[in-house]
């Protein structure tokens, strides 16, 4: 079972940072996942919401003002091709595209990494919207896509079919027994977000889940 970095190690460090991806890799984890949004100048940055609140309070939605403005409120903020250059090749990136955010700059984030030593295989692709998968599989169709779905195998199923891949992630909250041995043997690779107890992965892991993405990464690679 593959342990992935959530937001980098969200737990240990600051989410969806240059340190908080280090923290992860020091965890050992065998990939990091984080969050990518695009601001209005077309710039590819690691954020959750769409709405960046700064330490006095202050809110600035993410696609309306430029880099230079919110790394302003913001100074932690990376741009994804920071991200390349900083981390290289070191470990498997999965990058969550959120749902809504303007697919040709992060394609462009992309290729920028595959034309600077990345491979498609160090690199993965998530997102809950389909449209996005789609898009980004129909350019760049070499990288990894992981349907990620709240609630709903069927519908995960359907998805990942269609973009010609076995990598699904799914909320732990709605998995069971039931489910997750007949979709593991079936040859999907299941994962499972966010899973934070040891116990619990250890009885998915035995089912054969293929990995989890925890806040947590000490707690399973130590």
């Amino acid at each position: 079972m593959i342990i992935i970095g959530h937001r980098g190690a969200r737990g240990l460090a600051p989410e969806n940072t240059l340190v908080g991806l280090q923290k992860a890799i020091e965890h050992g984890v065998d990939e990091i996942e984080f969050d990518v949004r695009t601001t209005v100048d077309d710039v590819v940055v690691l954020h959750h919401d769409a709405v960046l609140h700064d330490v006095s309070g202050t809110r600035l939605a993410i696609d309306r003002h430029t880099y230079a403005d919110l790394v302003q409120h913001k100074p932690d903020l990376p741009r994804l091709v920071d991200i390349f250059d900083a981390i290289g090749k070191v470990i498997p990136l999965y990058i969550e595209v959120k749902p809504g955010v303007s697919v040709e700059p992060v394609i462009a984030a992309l290729e920028y990494a595959l034309n600077h030593g990345f491979v498609a295989a160090d690199l993965r692709v998530g997102s809950y919207s389909q449209a996005i998968l789609r898009e980004i599989h129909l350019t760049l169709p070499d990288i990894t896509m992981i349907v990620i779905e709240r609630w709903s195998g069927v519908r995960a199923g359907y998805r990942a079919r269609q973009l010609g891949t076995k990598r699904i992630s799914m909320n732990q909250r709605w998995l069971w027994w039931g489910f997750v041995g007949p979709v593991s043997r079936s040859g999907w690779q299941l994962t499972a977000y966010t899973v934070n107890n040891p116990r619990q992965a250890k009885s998915w892991q035995k089912m054969g889940l293929y990995g989890i993405v925890t806040d947590y990464p000490e707690r399973f690679t130590s």
